[in-house]
């Protein structure tokens, strides 16, 4: 089992006696179902329905005060906390960004042989493993504590792109993308059945009729990889753009109906001059023709 300090990532408190409905009227994943030990995945978004930011969020128990803790981008953890204090108006709520003092330790590859206070499963894929959020001069403790070898965090980075799951500043920007393009819906991060939150009208919509033609989908590279940002080509025609990459896999953002349409005519994929090949060309068809299938109910 293996264990990664994250130092990409922060953390913010959100407390008081109306935390929890606040909270879920905000973000995209249901916090009435959080309790301590458990994760979510969401994100809190504009009107317009693009992610400001995404995050796993858990409960913290009595002998941590209480509250939720938001894991989170740490570039983007005192933007958030100030963007929630703006929305709490005369709720009973409290915002801490605790992220000179709290951070996130990645465990995967096995089960934690003990469960340390602010662990939960890891969310959107059970491959991704847990999350301890813990001070960083404690990280190489808990490690050993819960039975794992402490590696670098570029091999978490590697770990996370071969389970597609999508990172924001690198795979998608912020501000410019839905969820459906980074896959929440996909991650389990966003619900579908719950009450109103900023941006659902157009999430919503998106999921009833079909018209997220963007996702995020793995690759496979058999050269040195191109670098983050840089556009995919199918002949003359741009079908998406590379995102991250590490030991011979990536992340890209891409146009589904054109990339189906470039494997039905058998036209490569290249970026900055190299040819990059789908990991699963089916998820791709299977994504356009559900997007088709929509629009025809719709």
């Amino acid at each position: 089992m293996k264990a990664a300090f994250l130092p990409d990532r922060g953390v913010v408190k959100v407390s008081g006696e109306d935390a929890r409905g606040f909270l879920n009227g905000l973000v995209t994943t249901d916090t009435s179902l959080l309790q301590p030990g458990l994760g979510r995945f969401g994100a809190l978004l504009t009107p317009q329905g693009k992610i400001i930011a995404d995050f796993l969020i858990t409960e913290a128990g009595a002998g941590h005060g209480g509250g939720f803790l938001i894991d989170c981008p740490k570039v983007l953890a005192q933007s958030l906390a100030t963007k929630l204090g703006f929305y709490k108006l005369r709720a009973k709520v409290t915002v801490e960004n605790l992220s000179d003092s709290l951070g996130v330790l990645a465990v995967w590859d096995g089960t934690p042989e003990a469960k340390l206070d602010l662990t939960f499963a890891d969310p959107r894929d059970e491959r991704l493993g847990w999350r301890i959020l813990i001070p960083q001069d404690l990280a190489q403790k808990a490690a050993a504590l819960v039975g794992a070898t402490m590696v670098e965090a570029s091999d978490y980075e590697a770990h996370r792109i071969a389970c597609d799951a999508p990172r924001g500043g690198l795979d998608f920007s912020y501000g410019d993308a839905f969820p459906h393009e980074t896959n929440m819906d996909r991650l389990h991060g966003v619900d579908f059945d719950k009450g109103c939150y900023v941006g659902q009208e157009v999430v919503s919509r998106m999921q009833h009729r079909g018209t997220a033609r963007t996702r995020t989908v793995r690759v496979a590279l058999d050269a040195a990889p191109p670098e983050a940002g840089v556009a995919i080509m199918a002949g003359d025609k741009q079908v998406g753009t590379m995102g991250s990459s590490a030991q011979g896999e990536g992340l890209a953002v891409v146009r589904v109906d054109k990339v189906a349409d470039a494997l039905d005519a058998g036209t490569p994929l290249i970026a900055g001059g190299i040819t990059i090949r789908l990991a699963a060309p089916d998820d791709v068809r299977n994504l356009q023709q559900k997007n088709a299938e929509r629009k025809t109910v719709a």
